[in-house]
Parts: C-alpha cells; sequence; structure tokens
C-alpha cells in the first residue's frame, strides 16, 4: 500500500488544482533507433526524443537551442547560426549522419555550419548515440540525428479538418523577430496537406561579457507536405527550402576574420515517398523514398582583407540525389517470442562544385561520390532462457557499403566496408533493463578531404617574392575512418512510482570505442630565416596541409539521463562525460567536450494552464591538447514561462516568455574562438485556430 504521506505534501501546496485533468505519462518511443517504432528506454543504446513541446518551451532560433543539454551532444563554431557543427561523443563532420524526415543532409564545409534549418518548422528531433553504420552506413561514428517536420495531424484533433497557426518570436541578444504562418487541411478522408512560411530577421550577437559578434541575418524558411492514404497505401511529397543572407566574416565560425563577405545560402530538399502497411500483413511493411537536395552558398567579397580581391565571387554548391528502400516482415517463434526483420538498401550520390573569379575554389573541389548500401536487421524478443524472469530483446543486424569518389584533380578513391552490429536488452521485470552492444562503425572520407587543392593561408615575409604560402594537396589515398565500439548500461522506469499516473526514470551507460585510420588535417609549414627580409627567398616558406589518416585512437565516456514527471512538476538530470587519445602518440584527440551536467526543473500549474521552468548546465574546466584549446568551467541558468490556455475562447493559445543565460556568464566552448550568447530576452506568441 502506498504512503499517504508521498500524496498528502504535494496536494497542501497544491490545494485548489484537484479539478485539473488527469494525465498519463509515458516514455518516448523512438523510430530512428531501429527504423521501427520502439520504447526509448527498451532500446539497447543511447537515445534522446524531443518533442514538439520541448521544442516549443525552449523558444529556439537553431538546432544549437534545441539539443544543448542532450548528454555527449554539443555545437562547436561560435554562436552564429551559419558557423554550428554538431559534434557527438567527440565526432563531427561527416562522422555525424544528419537526417531531415529521412532524407540525408550531407553539406560540409571547412568554416561554415552542418545545416540550415528553421526550427519552427520541426514537430520532434531524435539524437541516437554510437555506432549507426550497421542501418545508415558511411558516417555512423558519433551517431544519428533525425529531424522531423510538422504534419497537418499534429494541429488538427478529431473532426476538425482545417485551421491556421499563426506566430511570431523574438529575441533582444541579436534583436530577432520571426513570424510565420502555418496553413492545413485534410479537404477529404486520406489527404493531409501543410504549409509553412518563417522569416527571420536579426543582427549582431550580444556576447557574454560583451562584446558584440558581427553578424546580420535575414531568412525565409519554408515547407510544404502532402499526402494520401487510400486502405493499406500511402504516398507523399514534401519540400523544404532555407534562404538566408548574411553579412559577416569569410568564416562564420568563432570570432572569424577581417574578411567581410555578403553570404547567400540556400538549402532545399524536395522528396516523394511510397508505404504500405496492411494490418494483419505480416510479410508486407515497406516504406520507400526518393529525394533530391542541394546546398549553395555563394559569397561576395566586401573587402580585400582575405586571400582574394574585393567583388570577388565565391561559390559552393553540393547536390544529392538519393533513394532508400526497406521493408519489415514479422513472423513467432513459438507462442510467447516473435521477431522482426528489417531489410532494405540506400543509394545516393553527391555532386560538389566549387567557383572563384580565378577559377575553382580554394578547398571546394569539383568531385563527386556515389554510394550503395543494403542492410539486414532483426529484433527477436523472446523469453528469458534457464528459469530467469523477463525477456530478452536481441537486436543483430549487418550492413555491406560500395562507395566511390572521383575527380579531375587526382585518382579516385574507391573502397567497401561490411558493418556488423549486435545489441541486447534484458528486462526481468517491466522497469527495470540491462543492454549491451558491440558495432563497427565507419566514414568514408569526404570530398573535401580527399581532392582539396589551392592556398590554405599566406604568410607574409618582407621578401621580394613574398608571401609564403602554404596548399592543400590532394589525397586520394586516404581510407575510411572505421570504429569497433562497445557499450553496456542499465535503466528502470516506473509507473505510479510516488503518484497517480506519474513516470520516474533512469537510464546510463558507460561506451568504449577503438578507431583507425582517422582523417587528420597535417599541416607542415617550415619557418627559416631565410625566407625573410628583403634579401630573403619566400620559396623556403612555403608548406602544405593534407588530410592523413592516424593510425589508431581510443574513445569512452559516460551517458546518464534521468527523471521524473507528474501532473504538477518535471525534474530531468543529464550528465556527458568523453576522453579521447592517440593510443600512439598519448595525445588527446577527437573533438573531446568537458564534462556537462544539465538539470531542469518545471512547475506545471494545471489551474492557471501554465509551466513554468529552470534550466541549468554546467560544465567543467577542460584542458585539450594545445593550450588554446584549454577552457574555464562554467555555469548558464534559463528560465522560462509558457501559458497555454483552455478556455474556450481563448483555446489554441500560447504565450512565453524566457531569459537565457540570466547571470549573463562569459564563457566559449572547446574549439571556439568566441564567446557564447550573453544574457538574452525571449518571447513567443502563437495562436491556432482549426474547424
Amino acid at each position: 500500500m502506498r504512503n499517504t504521506w508521498l500524496y498528502a505534501i504535494p496536494m497542501l501546496l497544491l490545494a485548489g488544482t484537484a479539478g485539473a485533468q488527469t494525465v498519463t505519462y509515458t516514455g518516448p518511443v523512438t523510430v530512428t533507433a531501429t527504423k521501427n517504432p520502439m520504447s526509448a528506454f527498451e532500446f539497447p543504446g543511447s537515445v534522446t526524443v524531443v518533442d514538439q513541446a520541448e521544442i516549443e518551451d525552449k523558444m529556439p532560433s537553431s538546432a544549437d537551442d534545441i539539443l544543448n543539454d542532450v548528454p555527449n551532444v554539443t555545437f562547436a563554431g561560435g554562436p552564429r547560426r551559419t558557423g554550428e557543427v554538431p559534434i557527438i561523443r567527440g565526432f563531427s563532420g561527416n562522422d555525424v549522419i544528419v537526417l531531415l524526415d529521412g532524407t540525408r543532409q550531407n553539406y560540409i564545409s571547412g568554416h561554415d555550419g552542418r545545416f540550415y534549418l528553421d526550427p519552427a518548422l520541426l514537430n520532434q528531433v531524435e539524437v541516437v548515440r554510437g555506432a549507426q553504420s550497421a542501418l545508415y552506413g558511411s558516417g555512423g561514428l558519433g551517431g544519428v540525428i533525425e529531424f522531423r517536420t510538422k504534419d497537418a495531424s499534429d494541429f488538427l484533433a478529431p473532426g476538425q479538418t482545417a485551421g491556421f497557426n499563426i506566430f511570431t518570436g523574438y529575441q533582444s541578444a541579436n534583436d530577432e523577430w520571426a513570424p510565420g504562418i502555418t496553413l492545413f487541411a485534410t479537404p477529404m478522408a486520406g489527404l493531409d496537406l501543410v504549409g509553412s512560411f518563417v522569416y527571420r530577421n536579426s543582427g549582431d550577437i550580444d556576447l557574454g561579457g560583451g562584446p558584440d559578434l558581427e553578424a546580420d541575418d535575414e531568412i525565409l524558411s519554408g515547407l510544404f507536405k502532402a499526402s494520401y492514404t487510400l486502405d493499406a497505401s500511402r504516398v507523399e511529397f514534401g519540400w523544404t527550402r532555407y534562404d538566408g543572407s548574411a553579412t559577416e566574416p569569410n568564416n562564420a565560425q568563432g570570432l572569424g576574420g577581417a574578411d567581410f563577405v555578403d553570404k547567400d545560402l540556400m538549402a532545399e530538399t524536395w522528396s516523394a515517398a511510397y508505404s504500405y502497411h496492411e494490418i494483419g500483413n505480416d510479410w508486407v511493411d515497406l516504406n520507400a523514398k526518393v529525394y533530391y537536395t542541394r546546398y549553395k552558398a555563394d559569397e561576395q567579397r566586401l573587402d580585400d582583407l582575405g586571400e582574394g580581391d574585393a567583388g570577388e565571387l565565391l561559390t559552393r554548391d553540393l547536390d544529392t540525389i538519393g533513394f532508400t528502400l526497406d521493408n519489415r516482415t514479422r513472423f513467432a517463434l513459438g507462442e510467447t517470442s516473435n521477431v522482426v526483420l528489417t531489410y532494405g538498401g540506400e543509394f545516393y550520390r553527391d555532386k560538389q562544385e566549387g567557383t572563384s573569379d580565378a577559377g575553382e575554389r580554394v578547398g571546394v573541389p569539383n568531385a563527386e561520390s556515389r554510394y550503395f548500401g543494403a542492410f539486414l536487421q532483426a529484433e527477436f524478443n523472446v523469453e528469458a532462457p534457464l528459469g530467469l524472469p523477463g525477456e530478452f530483446l536481441v537486436i543483430p543486424g549487418l550492413r555491406y557499403d560500395n562507395f566511390k569518389s572521383t575527380s579531375d584533380l587526382a585518382a579516385d578513391n574507391q573502397d567497401d566496408q561490411i558493418s556488423p552490429k549486435i545489441a541486447v536488452s534484458y528486462l526481468p521485470t517491466e522497469w527495470l533493463m540491462f543492454y549491451g552492444s558491440y558495432g563497427h562503425a565507419f566514414s568514408a572520407p569526404n570530398l573535401n578531404d580527399l581532392y582539396a587543392t589551392g592556398v590554405h593561408f599566406t604568410i607574409p615575409t618582407g621578401s621580394p617574392n613574398s608571401p609564403a604560402i602554404n596548399s592543400f594537396q590532394p589525397n586520394p589515398d586516404l581510407t575510411p575512418q572505421k570504429t569497433k565500439t562497445f557499450e553496456f548500461g542499465m535503466g528502470v522506469e516506473f509507473e505510479d512510482a510516488l503518484w497517480l499516473d506519474d513516470r520516474l526514470w533512469a537510464k546510463g551507460g558507460y561506451f568504449r570505442t577503438k578507431a583507425d585510420d582517422l582523417i587528420s588535417r597535417d599541416v607542415v609549414q617550415p619557418v627559416v630565416g631565410g625566407c625573410f627580409g628583403p634579401f630573403g627567398n619566400a620559396r623556403l616558406c612555403d608548406g602544405t596541409t593534407t588530410f592523413a589518416n592516424i593510425n589508431k585512437a581510443e574513445l569512452h565516456g559516460i551517458e546518464v539521463e534521468a527523471g521524473y514527471e507528474n501532473e504538477y512538476f518535471l525534474v530531468e538530470i543529464a550528465y556527458g562525460h568523453i576522453d579521447g587519445e592517440n593510443t600512439e602518440t598519448g595525445e588527446p584527440i577527437g573533438d573531446l567536450q568537458p564534462d556537462q551536467v544539465t538539470f531542469h526543473l518545471a512547475g506545471k500549474l494545471p489551474r492557471l494552464d501554465s509551466v513554468v521552468g529552470w534550466r541549468v548546465t554546467a560544465a567543467d574546466d577542460f584542458t585539450g591538447a594545445e593550450p588554446e584549446e584549454d577552457r574555464d568551467g562554467y555555469i548558464v541558468n534559463d528560465l522560462y514561462a509558457m501559458w497555454r490556455p483552455q478556455q474556450e475562447i481563448l483555446r489554441g493559445l500560447t504565450l512565453g516568455v524566457g531569459v537565457d543565460n540570466v547571470l549573463d556568464e562569459e564563457y566559449s566552448r572547446v574549439f571556439t574562438g568566441a564567446n557564447e550568447v550573453g544574457r538574452n530576452y525571449k518571447a513567443w506568441v502563437s495562436y491556432t485556430l482549426a474547424w
């Protein structure tokens, strides 16, 4: 029998709210982790699901705002949204797979951000950490981030067929306004339509401790989706687009240089999908998608302080076409066990072009890559053997990939990989689980690593043939980065733990990754006295920059997420630790981060249809491989409040206010040369009307 005092104390504190509607709190469901819906708690690995309500509570203006409290996930590159790059478990760039509604987002740039997407278009984000090549192929070293956009069903209640949502947001740190509108309808049975547009305009960014970071953004983002379902078949068409212009340094990351440019950035994805899901059909459960993604980055120099003349136009284009197909077959193994086989294939092609007024753009080679992969995964749900209580979930998987990169600048690069993985969860009871996994992952060298050419940087020498020049050198002999990752952990999850219809959960684990042939930039820059002065020869100080494979490295870490939620409050805490070294030299390696703890406390006021929250991010001191990588620890506090009235006349309205970095903490992240955003006042207003 439950202790009555556990109910009495909160009831006294929250007297007058007894009329609030009872809600049963259940754990999140992941789809990205296995390509099938599964309880995130039961999945044998580390996965975080951020739903639409949590996205809205954070009032985000970029992906960093959504994911900054996920363990061992961070963003480098500084506060400019055009420079943000995700890092998972010490891996970044093409070692992290980014998906948008199942389509690959493969844009990689040395000094720009990884992707361009407005958070107002999203209804969910999933982060699966660890080796993921057995399902997703190249890039699965750190993990997968999948963004999912909104559907009409996210707005419509049963019996409603159409409506609109208008909204606007503001934040003071960069004087940003973000108005937008979403239209949605189901004009006939089975037809689902949604369209959305968001406009953002912002200026210089106030940094913690000052000064301002020069930035000037104007962005228009759009989304359109149409789907039609007839019996077991469903077809869907999707389109997203990001058009942004910015005036900022050529290098958008950190403080950047004095060489300012006008940037025009465009990211667009077109997709068409077909699925077949017939209830009772255990043999065919099919998904197919074809897509086309293109990125354009045009930069016109505003001065001659960089490597070119004022007025020079630099372009970078990346086009991706792709196709995915997978099917599920289900059958029973006896009376109490069953298996789901998921199998399929994937093809995609990346084509990159870069130009400048002088011809090809430095560091942006004209090149092309083609990838093909086929995979098989099983999910066994079986009773525990030998009289043990509970059940086992066993997930073995295997994928084969073949890839080839070509360019006129150097020889072809071609290889193939086999990526096995096995993961096991043991649930002796409904509330307790243990898990372990072992998986191989790989990341093929990207086009820029293989074929970069041109001047990397120059050094003034004062000699007649000044400056000294450091040039990129292609290396078509690069091999894929490969890892072997072992993980184990446990979790607990209770319903009706301390309160009726509440939820208490905790899940954490340890991982160790052994890596071979990690790709690193090797800069050879001789500096000798003979190249300086009026009688020197600058050619004696010419150098090279080449991408090369490091033989062996090892990374290990810990991830923990825990929380408690009931009708009146929510408490969440997360912890991440990551360390890594070159096992041949003992030097730190990888995009390492300091230990970080995040804490979230939200008080719910059912009578007022409101929630008031406090978020804390605390990071330890960090010592890097070089002195410039050292960082002091920091504690950042954020406050927010959301009001979602349920009275008939106001239903559909959402009002939010918040303050990020309340104490104006002065801090910076590792591998970023600028402080992060200072005190930032935020507001959000949204109204939905459906009929």
